[in-house]
């Protein structure tokens, strides 16, 4: 049987062949012409199975999370709708704007141009898909840019609302975090670690690595912070986190004894005056032996035990009187890592996630008090531009959901 079925196949094999031959065409002629018939119509244009090929290599390539046969496919026909749009509208993208954008890409990867692009033909991806992505999302930008930039900018109240310099909303963002603590013995690994993360496109991923690498209490969330006004966040911090898009990864960012990567989930006016400070009171009570389970578990221990700043006096009775610690400081004046575990506390509320002394003397943060002021530190700038790419960002949703529903999209 199995011999039959061999012989029936090989019979097959010469019979097509010949087929070919009789019509004048080659193998390899009907191979490209079946890779660059459409495998999917959108409206007049057409997505060849080539093009779809090029962009799952192109994801899997740079490693996207997800299903890239399926997310390819999604993303084509977003790109043609968008693509269609921009032609409508007349706009090109410059050659040089092009390249600059490919540049970037390459940077990304700490790769050269040159030594990115190869690397990419090397694994089965053009220059010219690479080229037409890139000049897409560039086209797209120009675009919505062109059409909604003047509804999008913010006016002058917004900003105040948005800065709580008004009795409106204040702006607040939604984070996850990832701080990875440094000891000398293991600065060069965490360096390393944290350049890994810093290149993750993902949510799940990012939550993922702060679950098995922080050292914050938001790791058991996978690193997943709530809802936080600008104006709470450590003054050098802010303008890091307005210029993030959502689901970018901060560069890594120093802190004493640690290193910290967070990545945007979200940005939003809140409806109510959002306070700034001009000073916050906190208490820090030294624990020795850093974060080694007996330490840690004797810190979760006094959290359940103190209530306010004032009962760490009794903790600390009889010990050396730099064991505690009490501060009043205007927020640009705290340490960054300090600011930013503050930042998530309400008075009363405290945190063992930063270290000091190399990491051998684990601080236990208590915040005592926030005396409000006026002041603030993100600049009206930062402020405006992030409201500003906020609303691009919407109405260049909506238009694209606009399109798909008015678009007449077959399957080949």
């Amino acid at each position: 049987m199995q011999q039959n079925l061999t012989h029936l196949s090989r019979s097959l094999a010469r019979l097509m062949g010949g087929a070919v031959l009789a019509l004048g065409l080659s193998a390899t002629t009907i191979a490209a012409q079946s890779l660059f018939s459409p495998a999917v119509r959108v409206n007049q244009g057409i997505i060849t199975h080539f093009e779809l090929e090029q962009r799952v290599r192109l994801m899997e390539v740079l490693r996207i999370p997800g299903d890239p046969t399926k997310d390819a496919r999604r993303s084509l026909i977003e790109e043609k709708l968008k693509m269609q749009a921009v032609a409508e509208a007349g706009i090109e993208v410059p050659p040089e704007d092009v390249q600059l954008g490919i540049d970037d890409f390459a940077a990304r990867t700490r790769l050269s141009t040159e030594e990115f692009l190869a690397a990419l033909e090397n694994e089965g991806v053009s220059a010219e898909t690479v080229r037409d992505f890139v000049r897409n999302q560039i086209a797209w930008r120009d675009y919505i840019s062109a059409r909604y930039l003047a509804r999008a900018r913010p006016t002058e109240d917004e900003i105040n609302r948005a800065l709580g310099l008004s009795g409106g909303g204040g702006l607040q963002v939604l984070l996850s975090e990832i701080i990875i603590p440094i000891t000398p013995q293991t600065v060069d690994q965490v360096d390393d670690l944290a350049a890994q993360i810093a290149e993750l496109k993902s949510y799940d991923t990012f939550a993922t690595a702060a679950t098995q690498f922080s050292a914050a209490d938001t790791r058991a969330q996978g690193g997943q912070m709530p809802w936080l006004p600008l104006a709470q966040l450590p003054p050098a911090l802010q303008p890091v986190i307005l210029e993030l898009d959502p689901g970018e990864v901060s560069a890594p960012i120093t802190l004493p004894n640690a290193v910290a990567l967070f990545q945007m989930r979200g940005l939003r006016e809140a409806p109510v005056g959002t306070p700034r400070y001009a000073s916050i009171e906190y208490a820090a009570y030294a624990m020795a032996g850093g974060r080694s389970p007996e330490t840690l578990k004797a810190a979760a221990e006094l959290q359940q035990r103190v209530d306010t700043c004032d009962d760490l006096y009794g903790v600390a009775k009889g010990q050396p009187a730099e064991v505690l610690d009490r501060v009043t400081a205007k927020p640009g004046e705290i340490p960054q890592d300090i600011a930013l575990e503050l930042a998530k506390l309400d008075p009363g509320e405290s945190s063992i996630a930063v270290t000091r002394n190399n990491g051998q003397t684990l601080m236990f943060l208590m915040l005592c008090n926030r005396t409000r002021d006026l002041g603030g530190d993100a600049s009206r700038e930062d402020v405006a531009n992030a409201l500003t790419q906020q609303r691009l960002e919407t109405l260049a949703n909506s238009l694209l959901e606009q399109l798909r529903a008015d678009a007449i999209i077959t399957e080949e």
